[in-house]
């Protein structure tokens, strides 16, 4: 196991108790990784916090033969906060890759969820990808469902449930999707949510989100980054090259733009995934979530 797989083991973990009945040896039938989203939770030496949007999923887990644990990562955005997006990202990528690593060499019979929220879903998801794309030590037949809330990298073809909503997330799709566990990988995305409902032709917002995403130092050592940022550069000359993206930069597309967000904070759409229904069962995101994975126990 890699230093920081190990150190993911160690320092980035959170159990919320054992399964109740549990497998021989100790093993659970489904271990259920999940990721907190921005200002959720802190490392573990800081400020741990609390499950946040996710306890809406694992809280209706309980008595099935599943084990949750949740991640410790700096769950930071800005540099005045000691992690810029993109390195407290990669944080939650390691310690969650660490603890699957430590699962499957423990349990090899067991099989694996990964859920995430907001920065949570953008790391579950980049997770989900590597294992997928063949990139991990984590075998893609051992994972049996993923499920991403307010994906910042939800792709227009990744399997949505629940309304349709425009565009996709803000920092882009990833380069690959997620290959042979498309299949197993659900999103969601409350309208309304720009975080993973961004317009296609927004190109300022996109622009913003891939430099997020991407703000990790080490970010340019991907071999990802150069496909995604092509990816968004084709687009951009298709549509008009630089000076669409001026027009979207005038004083009066700033103010729009201000006024959107404004809009947007103060509706509580990347807030609401206890609180709209996605199916004729009145399900909401996290209730759909809690019962397919208990399925797949």
């Amino acid at each position: 196991m890699s230093a920081s797989a190990a150190l993911g083991v160690t320092a980035g973990l959170l159990s919320v108790g054992a399964p109740a009945q549990a497998a021989p040896g100790g093993c659970p039938n489904l271990y259920v990784v999940a990721v907190p989203g921005t200002w959720e939770t802190g490392t573990a030496a800081t400020n741990p916090g609390a499950p946040g949007m996710l306890a809406g999923v694992t809280d209706g887990l309980r008595g099935a033969d599943i084990r949750t644990d949740y991640v410790y990562y700096a769950a930071t955005a800005f540099p005045w906060e000691g992690e810029v997006y993109g390195a407290s990202k990669q944080q939650a990528v390691n310690y969650s890759r660490g603890l699957l690593e430590a699962m499957q060499a423990s349990c090899p019979a067991t099989r694996f969820a990964i859920i995430g929220y907001s920065q949570g879903a953008d790391a579950a998801g980049d997770l989900a990808s590597e294992i997928g794309t063949g990139r991990s030590t984590i075998r893609p037949e051992k994972v049996a469902a993923v499920g991403l809330l307010s994906d910042p990298q939800r792709s227009p073809t990744d399997a949505l449930i629940g309304p349709m909503v425009p565009g996709g997330g803000a920092a882009g799709p990833r380069a690959g999707g997620f290959g042979w566990i498309s299949d197993r990988t659900v999103t969601f995305c409350a309208p309304g949510d720009l975080y993973c409902s961004t317009e296609n032709d927004d190109y300022v917002t996109r622009v913003a989100g891939f430099a997020a995403t991407n703000s990790d130092p080490g970010s340019s050592d991907s071999p990802d980054i150069a496909t995604e940022g092509g990816a968004l550069l084709r687009d951009l000359v298709g549509a008009g090259g630089i000076p669409t993206l001026q027009n979207q930069l005038t004083e009066q597309a700033n103010l729009q733009r201000a006024g959107d967000l404004a809009v947007f904070y103060g509706s509580g759409a990347h807030q609401n995934y206890q609180g709209y229904v996605v199916d004729a069962a009145g399900n909401t995101p996290t209730t759909w979530l809690a019962n397919w994975l208990r399925d797949k126990a």
